[in-house]
């Protein structure tokens, strides 16, 4: 089969578009670049992203901004100990004169916003399974497509314990990235004082939609026709396998377990979303190093000795991505 190319004028529109995205992003959220073009990657892979970070530095504001401009429906969903299943996905209830009507939840929308995911029960997290790898939902017994394109946008706090669950596995491969959120730079901070949202409503800010979930498809179709030389996805899976392995590199005895294939589909679909972002037409190992840190942060499951030790998942990523060879 031969993989249909993309043109010039193609990824010089889209880089345009994702440029004309930040611009009206930046319109309300200050700073975290990184962030955001992770965000921006995220949509053009069609993946859903976690983002981590401590109260206060505007997760769920980032994923407004980017929904505003996006031109999609955005909602959001509070995380709670009490949300049940049907919360998210709606139900099938008994409306007097009327009879059985299915009511629709808040997942049937292009961005689901799940504030503080991991403050609810396995049971309601397990809802969301079929949605985010299927993109339909059972309400009863019938199937329901979920809209296209289709995002949960997941945030969560790393400093609580009590009262929060941890992810399961399961659900956290869903997640094509996670991103740790971090504290503003001091120059940001004071850009923030200025455009403080506690002060103006989120509509005065008055972000436009530059594009529409049907555009968005379509930048989606343009990200699968980048280049990827025999080369670069033989490293791809090579770090991947490498992340499975107890020796090879030093620190390698700290991993209880590493990256499935669907760690290899995520670099390798993010690489080219990466390399459409930067206007080429082809995958380079910078990309791929790019984003490895957001495919593989959460997939690599470390031992509590390495937890002991003061060591990450961004430690074994920085050292396999030194061991494995650059073609």
């Amino acid at each position: 089969m031969i993989q249909e190319e993309v043109s010039a004028v193609e990824a010089r529109q889209v880089k345009d578009l994702i440029l004309r995205i930040r611009r009206e992003i930046s319109r309300i959220f200050v700073g975290q670049e990184g962030i955001i073009n992770a965000l921006i990657r995220g949509v053009l892979c069609n993946g859903h992203i976690l983002l981590e970070g401590v109260p206060g530095i505007a997760k769920t504001l980032a994923v407004r901004a980017l929904g505003a401009a996006s031109g999609c429906n955005v909602k959001r969903v509070q995380f709670t100990v009490d949300l049940l299943p049907t919360d998210i996905i709606g139900l099938t209830t008994y409306i007097p004169n009327k009879g059985f009507e299915v009511i629709k939840g808040p997942i049937f929308s292009n961005f689901l916003i799940a504030d503080e995911i991991n403050r609810s029960p396995p049971k309601v997290q397990s809802a969301l399974l079929e949605a985010m790898q299927e993109r339909i939902v059972t309400i009863g017994k019938e199937n329901y497509p979920l809209s296209a394109p289709f995002f949960v946008m997941a945030t969560q706090n790393p400093l609580e314990v009590s009262g929060v669950y941890f992810l399961p596995e399961a659900e956290l491969d869903r997640f094509l990235f996670k991103l740790n959120v971090t504290y503003p730079s001091i120059e940001d901070e004071i850009k923030i004082l200025k455009t403080n949202i506690n002060l103006r409503d989120f509509e005065e800010f008055n972000i436009k939609a530059v594009t529409s979930p049907k555009e968005i498809v379509a930048m989606q179709d343009i990200v699968k026709k980048i280049y990827v030389a025999p080369e670069v996805e033989k490293y791809i899976v090579r770090i991947v396998h490498m992340t499975r392995k107890k020796e090879g590199f030093e620190h390698a005895k700290f991993v209880e377990w590493g990256g499935s294939p669907r760690a290899s589909i995520g670099i390798y679909i993010a690489a080219k979303a990466e390399a459409l972002m930067q206007g080429r037409k082809f995958v380079t190992p910078d990309d791929v190093k790019k984003i490895a840190f957001d495919v593989l942060r959460h997939r690599i499951i470390l031992t509590y000795a390495a937890q002991v030790e003061g060591i990450n998942s961004d430690f074994i990523i920085k050292e396999i991505l030194n061991k494995v060879p650059v073609p």
